[in-house]
Parts: structure tokens; C-alpha cells; sequence
């Protein structure tokens, strides 16, 4: 009887003083861990403002490679919010949703000095409130690093089985932070260090539209004046096919970028028609979307491997379909549709050297929001929607005007600066005035884009549909 008596005795004390350590336990937890990126702080902020890079850098992929990841709500900013679920028990299904950002993302610019998200956390962590907070501080000489300290808050209140969890907040809290703070540096390397802060960018829905088209090359040391000779060599071979066709041009020239390489710049030139079906040779066809070549390892087109692909990418008989299944009209004119589905869409007034790098810019902003492109499957392409107005003496008084698209997949119906209603400069603002030939959207942590550089809600590519 003694023994037991002493058994429930010490069982007390044991009870007490756990009752007592959990009783002093802080009733909360905090830690926080930095690391500090070269990238623009407006980047930075765009990836962690949306969760449609999170699969990419969360911890959660590592642990469990078959994650399921779930986007609802907003698509951007705060309300956005993203939910996991796993066959995994160690990992457990959770969710986060955006609950702040400050300031608003079209308030940062190169004087912003900080910034604050927070994302509430739901999932099997013991304690309530659970939420991280990422705080971005602007860095470096001219403000071209970005500091980003990400702390994980969680409160235990009186629950004290949940304030012993505080002894293991180094467990998985730590781990998580940190694995996908290290994984975020590796996304962000991936995106190209442009400042596109003055880019207004809409998302479009692009209808397909047969076109006419003569592929060209320059060398980029020949400049712009060899890239107009190539336009206009080759709209005068379209005029001349649709003529003979008998069907009409009914929009402004595009260009769909092929390949924009160190030395040699190759593209499309294409002219919107009115039909999609064509009488060619004495066959009636029917113009249908290009498909891609098989690609090597690299991501190239792949070489013609047997004497039937050679004669086949070689092919210019009228009526047969070149590699890339576009319908041949002669040895240099092809017909295909083009367009059709999501495209970004940034607008360009000025000389043409600013075009490829506001295409630039849009994939950069791709990048940061998570919506994904293939320039190889789906060419970025630019049409002319005004060209350059010249008074008597030859002299420029107002800009061309290009309307550039990046083809996106997965992508919201709306940027936020859609959803915001931000529009772009007026076309008789000024903007579009002659300016220095060098004004054009500049690098991440040098001169900011010029305001010229936006998009407008208004299709320009309507007119050639």
C-alpha cells in the first residue's frame, strides 16, 4: 500500500511540475530567418504577392513529390490562397492565404524602401494564429538587392500541451522556412533582372486568324534600317500572294520572333487575311495552327534525320505543308492560323530597339507572377499599330506604336493591374513625342522604363483578326 501511495505521490509531483513548466512556457512562438537576393524588390514582392510560384520553392514538393496544390480565391494579393493535400502524414494537408500587403504593388517603385505580406497558415502545427510574415528591405548601393526576412508567428494561449510544441517551433516551423527561403533565392535567379515597374500588362484572349507569312533573318549589326528593308521586302511578297489568292489583307503587319540571337535576329512577317480556307494549285485547304518541330535535347528543333524528313523540311511544291504543318503558297509565302488563347500583352511607342526588350519584360513578369510560356511551342509576336508620323521634311513628330504579346498558359483572366483598372497613357499625352533613340525599358537597379511602356485593355490585335 505504501509503495502505491508513493507511486501516485510522485506522479503528482511529476504532474505539477509539467503543469508549472508549461504554466512559465512563453504562450507564443517566433523565429525568423533572412536571406538577401539580387533582384528589384518589385520582383521579390510579385512572387511571394501570389502563390502560383509556391509549389516551386515550398519545402512541401521535397517531402512529398506527388503534392496536390489547389489556387482559389484572388489570384493575386491579398485573399489569394493556395491549399495542399498529401498522402503524407508527417507532412499533413494545409493551407495559406494572403492577409496583407503593404504598400499596394502598384505603389512600389525605387524609392520604396519596404515592404510587408503576411500569410495566414492553416495546418496540423500546433496553435492558433499561425501566420508568416515576409518582410522585404531594399539594399545594396543602388538599391538593386532585395533583404527578405521571413518569420513564422504561432500562439499557444493556455493550452498547455500546445506550449511544449514551443520546444520543437526548430522542428518543422524552422526547417520549412528555411528550405523554401533558400528555394526562393533559386527561383528568383531564374527571372531576368528588368524593371518592369512602369509596365502596365493586360491579359488577352486571342481568337486564331489566318495569316500570310515570309520567314526572314538579319544581322542585329545591320540595325533597324535592314530589319524595315526585310518588313517591307517581305509585306510586298504577301501583298503579292494574297492578290493572286484572291483573298484580302485585313490588319497591320506582325512579327513573330523566332529566334532574337546575339548576332543574328530571325522572324516571321505575317498579314492577317480574310479567309481560312484557301484554293491553292487547285485544291481547296484548310489553314490550320502551326505545330513545332521535334526538339533535340537542348530544346532546338531537331535536324531532319532521314533522306524523307530532309526532302520534307525542304518542300515548297504549292499546296503541300511545310515541317511545321503551315500550308505552302509558294517558295517563300506560307499560310497558317495563328494566334489563339491567353497572351500578354505590353504596348511600345518608339523606335523598334525597344521591342524586344519589353518583350523581355513580359516574360520577366511571367516569371514573378507564375504564368508560363514557351517562346519555342507558342513565338511572342509584335504587331504595328501605328507607324511613325513624319511632318514635310521627313522629321518624326510622333512614334510607331507596337503592340507586343507573350502567348501564357495558366494564367488568371486579369493582371492586377487589370483589376485595378490602371490604364495606359493616352495616346495624345506626349508620350508617344520623339524622345532619345535609347529610351527603352531599362535593367533592374538602372534608369526606370519609360512611361511610354504599357499596355492597353484595347486589342490591337483585333483589327487584324
Amino acid at each position: 500500500m505504501m509503495r502505491v501511495l508513493e507511486f501516485l505521490v510522485a506522479l503528482v509531483i511529476v504532474v505539477a511540475i509539467g503543469v508549472l513548466a508549461a504554466v512559465v512556457m512563453p504562450g507564443s512562438g517566433h523565429l525568423d530567418r533572412s536571406v538577401v537576393v539580387g533582384k528589384d524588390m518589385r520582383q521579390v514582392y510579385d512572387v511571394v504577392d501570389n502563390f502560383r510560384r509556391f509549389p516551386d520553392y515550398s519545402e512541401l514538393r521535397s517531402l512529398d513529390p506527388s503534392v496536390q496544390f489547389t489556387f482559389s480565391g484572388k489570384s493575386y494579393g491579398p485573399g489569394a490562397e493556395v491549399a495542399w493535400t498529401t498522402s503524407n502524414a508527417k507532412l499533413g494537408n494545409g493551407a495559406l492565404t494572403i492577409a496583407s500587403a503593404t504598400p499596394d504593388f502598384n505603389k512600389i517603385d525605387s524609392n520604396t524602401k519596404d515592404a510587408t505580406i503576411v500569410w495566414d497558415l492553416d495546418n496540423t502545427w500546433r496553435g492558433s494564429d499561425k501566420h508568416f510574415t515576409l518582410d522585404l528591405e531594399r539594399q545594396g548601393s543602388r538599391g538593386q538587392l532585395t533583404q527578405v526576412n521571413w518569420a513564422y508567428d504561432v500562439s499557444y494561449g493556455w493550452n498547455l500541451i500546445n506550449r511544449f510544441a514551443n520546444l520543437y517551433i526548430h522542428g518543422d516551423p524552422d526547417s520549412f522556412v528555411q528550405f523554401s527561403l533558400n528555394n526562393l533565392q533559386n527561383v528568383l535567379a531564374g527571372v531576368p533582372n528588368i524593371d518592369y515597374s512602369q509596365l502596365i500588362p493586360y491579359i488577352e484572349q486571342t481568337q486564331p486568324a489566318p495569316v500570310l507569312l515570309v520567314s526572314g533573318s538579319i544581322q542585329r549589326k545591320d540595325g533597324l534600317e535592314a530589319l524595315e528593308d526585310a518588313i517591307n521586302k517581305a509585306s510586298t511578297e504577301i501583298q503579292a500572294a494574297a492578290k493572286k489568292l484572291g483573298v484580302n489583307v485585313t490588319g497591320p503587319r506582325i512579327l513573330f520572333t523566332t529566334n532574337y540571337g546575339e548576332d543574328v535576329f530571325t522572324f516571321d512577317v505575317a498579314l492577317p487575311i480574310d479567309s481560312s480556307t484557301l484554293t491553292v494549285n487547285g485544291q481547296s485547304e484548310q489553314l490550320t495552327a502551326a505545330t513545332p518541330p521535334a526538339l533535340d535535347a537542348s530544346g532546338a528543333p531537331a535536324p531532319a534525320s532521314t533522306a524523307a524528313d530532309a526532302a520534307s523540311a525542304a518542300a515548297v511544291t504549292p499546296g503541300s505543308r511545310d515541317r511545321f504543318g503551315r500550308l505552302v503558297i509558294d517558295n517563300d509565302v506560307r499560310a497558317t492560323l495563328a494566334f489563339g488563347g491567353a497572351a500578354l500583352k505590353g504596348v511600345w511607342s518608339g523606335t523598334f530597339a525597344g521591342v524586344p526588350q519589353v518583350r523581355d519584360s513580359l516574360k520577366a513578369y511571367s516569371l514573378t507572377h507564375g504564368y508560363k510560356f514557351d517562346d519555342v511551342v507558342a513565338r511572342s509576336y509584335d504587331i504595328l499599330v501605328s507607324p511613325d508620323v513624319k511632318d514635310a521634311g521627313g522629321n518624326i513628330t510622333s512614334y510607331a506604336k507596337y503592340a507586343i504579346y507573350l502567348p501564357i498558359t495558366n494564367a488568371p483572366e486579369k493582371t492586377p493591374e487589370q483589376e485595378a483598372g490602371m490604364q495606359p497613357p493616352a495616346p495624345d499625352d506626349g508620350s508617344n513625342t520623339p524622345a532619345s533613340a535609347s529610351t527603352a525599358p531599362a535593367a533592374a537597379g538602372t534608369a526606370a522604363a519609360p512611361a511610354s511602356s504599357a499596355a492597353a485593355p484595347a486589342s490591337a490585335a483585333s483589327a487584324a483578326h
